[in-house]
C-alpha cells in the first residue's frame, strides 16, 4: 500500500471510530482537496522538516508527505488518533514520526532539524497561545509557518492600522514576520461543523525582525489594553512606571498624545518600545 491507496479520510474515521472531542477544539478537514491546497503554501517541502500540531485523522499529514515533505513531525494529544496515523506512518518511507503529547509543551526545535516550518490547522482553544509562543522565541527557530485559525483570530494577525480587527496581536505578529491571508474556509467544510468560518495564514521571518518582544508586549497591552482611550492617557501608567515624562517620550517617538492606538502603525510602537527603559 502506497500514501496514494490509503482508504479515505471518512472510511478512516468511521473505521476507527473516532468522534470529534469539543473540549479539545477538534473539527475534522476531511476534503483532501483542501489539505492539499494548505500544504501547497508551504512548498517547497522538499529538504524541509515539518512539524503539524493536531493531526486528528491524518488528512494534512497526508497531503505534506505527498507534496515532500523529508521529515514530518505530527504532534497529536488525542491518544485515539494514534493507530490512523500510525497506517500512515507505515507507508510514509520513515518520513513521518508521531509525537503523543500536548504540542504546547513539545520542543520543536530541539525535536526537528532545520530548516523548519509548522503547518497546522490548529485546535481553536489554543491556536493563539501556540502562535504567540513561536513569534515570541528567540531566537526565531522556523522558517515559515502555515496556520488555519478562526476566521476573526486570522483577522487579527493580518490586519492594517485603522482596521477593526487591528490590536496587539498584529503588532507583535508583524513585527517578526511578513503575515498574509491566504484563504477563507467555510464552516461547511468541517466534520462537525463549528459555529464559524477560518482562515488560513502565512507567515514567514522578516530578515530583520524586532528584537525585544518583551517590551514591545507591554507596550502593546498598556495602549490597546483601553483602546478608546487616548494614549496620554492609557500609557500614562507605563510612562510613570518607566520614570518617562508621557508627553516627552511619546513626542520623541514621534506620536501624537492625542491618537488612539489602532490608528498607529507597526513601527511607532516599535520606537516606543525601544525607547522605554529595560524594565527590571
Amino acid at each position: 500500500m502506497a500514501l496514494e491507496t490509503l482508504p479515505s479520510l471518512s472510511e478512516t474515521v468511521k473505521t476507527h471510530g473516532l468522534g470529534a472531542n469539543k473540549k479539545l477544539g477538534q473539527h475534522f478537514l476531511l476534503d483532501m482537496n483542501l489539505t492539499d491546497k494548505i500544504a501547497r503554501l508551504a512548498e517547497p517541502l522538499a529538504g524541509h522538516h515539518v512539524a503539524e500540531i493536531g493531526p486528528g485523522p491524518g488528512g494534512l499529514t497526508r497531503a505534506l508527505l505527498l507534496r515532500g515533505a523529508e521529515k514530518l513531525i505530527a504532534i497529536e494529544m488525542d491518544q485515539r488518533f494514534i493507530p490512523p496515523l500510525a497506517e500512515i506512518g507505515d507507508v510514509s518511507g520513515g518520513r513521518l514520526e508521531i509525537a503523543q503529547g500536548d504540542a504546547l509543551k513539545y520542543d520543536i526545535a530541539a525535536n526537528l532539524p532545520a530548516p523548519r516550518k509548522i503547518v497546522a490547522n490548529l485546535p481553536y482553544n489554543v491556536g493563539t497561545k501556540m502562535l504567540i509562543n513561536w513569534i515570541t522565541a528567540s531566537p526565531i527557530f522556523w522558517e515559515q509557518l502555515v496556520l488555519m485559525f478562526q476566521l476573526e483570530v486570522a483577522q487579527r494577525v493580518v490586519a492594517q492600522p485603522g482596521e477593526a480587527h487591528y490590536g496587539r496581536l498584529a503588532v507583535l505578529c508583524q513585527s517578526v514576520a511578513e503575515c498574509r491571508m491566504a484563504f477563507e474556509v467555510p464552516a461547511r467544510a468541517f466534520t462537525p461543523p463549528p459555529k464559524v468560518d477560518s482562515a488560513v495564514v502565512v507567515l514567514e521571518p522578516l530578515k530583520t525582525p524586532f528584537a525585544d518582544l518583551k517590551t514591545l508586549g507591554h507596550v502593546t497591552q498598556s495602549a490597546f489594553g483601553q483602546r478608546r482611550k487616548m494614549l496620554r492617557r492609557s500609557l500614562r501608567a507605563l510612562a510613570e512606571k518607566s520614570d518617562l515624562v508621557l508627553e516627552d517620550w511619546l513626542e520623541s517617538c514621534g506620536v501624537d498624545p492625542k491618537a488612539r492606538p489602532e490608528t498607529l502603525p507597526v513601527s511607532a510602537f516599535q520606537a516606543l518600545a525601544a525607547s522605554l527603559p529595560t524594565r527590571r
